[in-house]
């Protein structure tokens, strides 16, 4: 017997296990369940989820709606208006929730990261090191102030930057890292900070995802010298567009609010050149009005999100995110699993998701290429700013060393349940949707034919 038929069998015997599992824990298992479908649907049986939504997202209630009418018959609609207003009132309440000294709101989290970066006087002819894998904002802030973005490798259990491969990118020009808490759950954080130490770096951290999310007894954002968040409507905490900055370095804060304020300082003097990044009245009542039951959703999504990875452990087909040892808390912007086709019948994403959708659970591929496969590179080393801030040769070095092999991988294997709204559903939700990824399993050499 080969180790190939040994593996197989390992791995059957596992899975069964978390089918069973499935029934311990309030679930079906779909030989003893009388409910059982006849068939996959994508190939005319009847779906897991029939005529079944998700919860509602963005989250409104009457506090929210309250909140803007107040606000709105006010007609204290920009901050600079009052020093009690709904901005001003947010950036304290938001300070608390994550543990910080001050926060300073902005109208996105790319604005927040870019004054963050100005703040910390990174700008031409520096570089900041940050994750190929995330949203576009995250090196828009970098460009925005004339340094160059360089992107390091993945983790790619983690779908986090790597901090090996962090280090091996420090260069003299390398001023600060910007990990990006992928998901909503923490990056390795205590290793960026014993490379940032030894190499006398700055910590920016992209907490855009990671509302209220603990690491080693600490909030995320707090963690290294600055975090940034974002209230973009699909995140967890949300009102459209909208960001923050926080810290516990009060002088930094100070600097901040002045960028942001278009070079204006708290104490009225225009001081330095700066955009006008302010979060508006509005944005900021709708967040106020989210504010009494935040804590109640973040802690339902980690409730509903540990039931999930406890049901699908030790199953090798759709293998959920790793964590890193210390991670308390995630928010759990997204619930992201690796998709691995050898373990269904070799059956490609695509078709793997499709019916997977025809039970009534939808997974998204989210990012299709990373970063550093996108042309900006090569607009950004082809521009007459970074010509004349950088030499040649680095620049040329910079082109050769842009492959993410580990980032790649994670694009080509994601599969992940948008949890902003699916994560607040119910433990029947939670069940079906286990449900229905081990149906289509059970089902994988009739599905792998569609």
């Amino acid at each position: 017997m080969d180790k190939r038929t040994i593996a197989r069998r390992q791995f059957l015997a596992t899975s069964a296990g978390v089918v069973a599992a499935t029934a311990v824990a309030g679930g079906r298992a779909w030989a003893d369940s009388k409910a059982k479908p006849a068939g996959l649907a994508v190939l005319g049986g009847e779906p897991v989820r029939k005529n079944k939504s998700w919860p509602a997202w963005p989250y409104v209630d009457d506090n929210v709606v309250n909140s803007i009418v107040k606000t709105t018959k006010s007609g204290i609609w920009c901050r600079i208006q009052s020093p009690h207003g709904t901005v001003p009132t947010w950036e304290i309440e938001f300070a608390k929730l994550v543990g910080a000294k001050g926060c300073v709101a902005t109208g996105s989290g790319t604005q927040a990261l870019h004054t963050a970066v100005e703040a910390l006087g990174i700008g031409p002819g520096d570089e900041v090191i940050t994750s190929p894998y995330t949203d576009p904002g995250t090196i828009a802030a970098i460009l925005a102030a004339r340094a160059l973005p360089v992107l390091a490798d993945l983790d790619p259990e983690s779908y986090q930057i790597d901090p090996v491969e962090v280090e091996k990118r420090i260069t003299q020009y390398t001023k600060a890292i910007m990990p990006v808490h992928m998901m909503g759950q923490p990056a390795h954080m205590e290793r960026f900070l014993e490379i940032a130490k030894k190499h006398n770096l700055k910590v920016i951290e992209d907490a855009c995802q990671g509302h209220l999310s603990v690491y080693q007894g600490k909030p995320l954002g707090t963690i290294g010298d600055v975090g940034c968040f974002s209230f973009q409507t699909s995140k967890t905490i949300s009102c459209g567009e909208g960001g923050a900055i926080v810290s516990n370095n009060e002088d930094l804060l100070d600097r901040c609010y002045t960028v942001h304020n278009h070079g204006t300082s708290r104490r009225g003097r225009t001081e330095v050149a700066g955009p006008k990044y302010r979060m508006n009245e509005l944005e900021g009542a709708i967040l106020m009005g989210q504010l009494p039951t935040v804590r109640e959703r973040f802690e339902l999504r980690n409730k509903n999100a540990n039931y999930l990875r406890e049901q699908l452990k030790g199953f090798q087909g759709l293998v959920p995110q790793k964590l890193y040892e210390g991670t308390e808390s995630g928010a759990w912007y997204l619930f992201p699993m690796s998709y691995h086709k050898e373990h269904f019948a070799g059956a490609s994403r695509a078709t793997f998701l499709k019916a997977l959708s025809a039970e009534g659970v939808d997974l998204s591929p989210y990012i299709s290429n990373g970063l550093h496969r996108e042309p900006w590179i090569e607009n950004v080393l082809g521009n007459r700013v970074y010509k004349e801030l950088f030499p040649k040769e680095h620049l040329q070095a910079y082109r050769e060393h842009t492959a993410c092999p580990n980032c790649d991988r994670v694009c080509d294997e994601m599969a992940m349940l948008w949890a902003s709204g699916p994560l607040l559903g119910t433990q029947e939700d939670m069940r079906e949707v286990v449900d229905a990824i081990m149906k289509v399993y059970e089902n994988r050499n009739e599905f792998a034919k569609v």
